[in-house]
């Protein structure tokens, strides 16, 4: 006997109102599911999660968290159904009635409380930086926009020291914000607080017309997407690989040490390669390096698989077996490359948790594109270069 539900269309209707307008495009075809790469290790469902929210059932915030936000489903929709959109639109609605996950409670208190998903002082912000570098300031040409995970996860802060050396040695006309901004916010909106994100938002955009902003280099391309798509504003903003990339071309960097023929395979970052189309400058990059050996992995590019730290997945708890990062490390040791090279801190942090999970952290080495093209230009990030635009 099948069983009898009971549509709740003002819940639906509710979803809409909250950005979720293609709610009422999707036909159910299934190509989302099909398509999503939580579908095989998990109970998650993007069609029954859409199913659900067109008749605003019941038991949806069993599996309304489950979405990373990867794209794969957009992409591959073939009425166009912005499915993110719809995700954020549900989360919006029932988060708001108490039904954020225990492990995100923590990430959207710390970005009330104190501007960042990390619990970190706000006056230390830029303590990574030791004063060695330059605050932005509008005779500068690029604010180096350091995101709250380099500022504050230690893994995460070299990834920082390394671009803001890179910049120095380039002879780049640079500056990083001051503690007075916060988070960008685009994790935040993705778990569908749209308020606070407005308000995060808001004190960033106070913050790039009063010093004059018009050029932003991101290391995180969660930033990248989220100033390009969300701000509102026009400003020129580039992922630090893209930037490097036609550093390397102009002369104004030339990598010395040769790798030996060290072998390197890159994981493309949803955030970077799907939601913002960037897919050569990282590879035009590490093919510069000198004795790198690159490979492929088989699923690269517009095929990439997601890490799952997006769409909040970074703060959110994951059992044994249902971790997207687990499943890539494997796709990474099946190439022989020691090491996974990647161009977002979201990424370095789910790669280096499975690493040790898995207990192949001596086997493969996870680096971002910039660590290692610091490493070939034979820079001791402990002996910054003196930022010659200043002088």
């Amino acid at each position: 006997m099948s069983q009898t539900v009971t549509p709740y269309l003002e819940m639906s209707q509710a979803i809409v109102e909250a950005g979720g307008e293609a709610l009422k495009k999707c036909y159910q075809c299934g190509t989302c599911t099909g398509t999503c790469p939580w579908t095989p290790i998990t109970h998650f469902n993007i069609r029954k999660l859409v199913r659900y929210g067109q008749l605003g059932l019941d038991g949806i915030e069993e599996f309304m968290w489950g979405c990373s936000t990867c794209k794969f489903c957009v992409d591959r929709c073939p009425r166009g159904v912005e499915l993110i959109d719809v995700v954020t639109a549900i989360r919006n609605v029932y988060s708001g009635g108490g039904m954020l996950p225990q492990s995100l409670r923590a990430f959207v208190g710390s970005l009330s409380a104190r501007g960042n998903p990390w619990s970190g002082d706000q006056a230390k912000r830029n303590d990574w930086a030791k004063e060695k570098y330059p605050l932005y300031s509008s005779d500068k040409e690029y604010l180096f926009w350091t995101c709250c995970t380099v500022c504050y996860d230690p893994r995460n802060t070299r990834l920082a020291k390394a671009t803001a050396e890179i910049l120095n040695l380039a002879g780049v006309s640079w500056g990083m914000p001051s503690v007075d901004v916060n988070c960008c916010g685009e994790s935040l909106k993705k778990v569908g607080d749209a308020e606070l994100f407005e308000r995060l938002r808001n004190n960033n955009l106070e913050y790039f017309k009063s010093q004059g902003v018009n050029k932003i280099i991101t290391v995180s391309p969660h930033c990248l997407a989220s100033f390009k798509k969300d701000y509102g504003e026009d400003y020129d903003v580039v992922h630090f690989s893209e930037l490097a990339a036609g550093l390397l071309k102009e002369g104004k960097l030339t990598p010395k040490k040769d790798f030996g023929g060290l072998k390197v395979t890159y994981h493309d970052p949803c955030y970077l390669g799907r939601h913002s189309g960037v897919y050569d400058a990282p590879r035009d990059v590490l093919q510069s390096l000198a004795g790198v050996e690159f490979v492929e992995m088989g699923r690269c590019r517009e095929q990439s698989m997601c890490c799952g730290g997006g769409g909040g997945g970074l703060w959110m708890e994951k059992l044994k077996g249902e971790r997207l990062s687990d499943l890539r490390i494997e796709e990474a040791l099946a190439t022989g490359a020691s090491v996974l090279a990647t161009a977002c801190p979201y990424c370095i942090t789910m790669f280096e948790d499975s690493v040790r999970t898995l207990n192949v952290d001596s086997q493969l080495k996870i680096k971002d594109v910039t660590e290692l093209l610091l490493e070939s230009l034979e820079v001791n990030i402990d002996e910054p270069v003196v930022d010659t635009c200043s002088i």
